[in-house]
């Protein structure tokens, strides 16, 4: 938990060492799977890429090793499902566009059931603000503003981490000039105001 509290919270460096002794603790359960996830999320964000990819190395070969959990639902238990969220977070981070996008496209394919009901809304939405990300970096700002809105508007929510991701998204709207995304960023302002 101390490492993603410092992820959440902007402690990048203080991640590591923190998902390090957590591993060192437990280095063959699904807990240290991860905590490579959160040391790939802080590399990523600290732009560190080869860092990146030796923890989602590190993280993948684990999780390769481990019998599929019984109860996957289970916050702590880390499934190939989760860890396709946590790729997806540190690509879209490192620019690798392509496999945020296969990624953020496969968690939520995954996340719906097939009558269409979310069986993982919050990873559904860092998913559609991974895709939004994503849009906005190809030009496409009213895609991404619409798949923002609808992360936003989602029902359950982490909001530290949602706020995190959407805070990216508002960056790269930015960039297209203070109109771009007015109505994303007005309601990411309003998510803020009311925690």
């Amino acid at each position: 938990m101390l490492a993603w509290f410092h992820l959440t919270a902007g402690n990048y460096r203080a991640v590591i060492p923190a998902a390090e002794a957590g591993v060192l603790a437990a280095p063959s359960h699904s807990v240290a799977v991860q905590l490579y996830g959160q040391q790939a999320k802080a590399y990523a964000r600290m732009g560190k890429p080869e860092e990146v990819r030796q923890a989602l190395d590190n993280g993948s070969a684990l999780l390769d090793r481990l019998p599929f959990p019984d109860r996957p639902d289970n916050h702590f238990v880390v499934d190939p499902d989760k860890w396709d969220f946590y790729a997806m977070d540190t690509y879209r981070i490192v620019g690798e566009d392509q496999l945020a996008q296969r990624n953020a496209e496969e968690v939520i394919r995954r996340g719906v059931n097939p009558e269409g009901v979310p069986l993982s809304p919050m990873r559904i939405a860092e998913a559609e603000l991974t895709l939004a990300v994503i849009a906005a970096r190809r030009g496409d700002v009213e895609q991404a503003e619409e798949l923002g809105m609808r992360a936003l508007q989602s029902g359950r929510q982490s909001r530290p981490s949602l706020l995190m991701v959407s805070t990216e998204l508002e960056d790269e709207l930015t960039t297209y000039g203070t109109d771009a995304g007015r109505d994303f960023r007005e309601l990411l302002a309003e998510v803020k105001r009311n925690p």
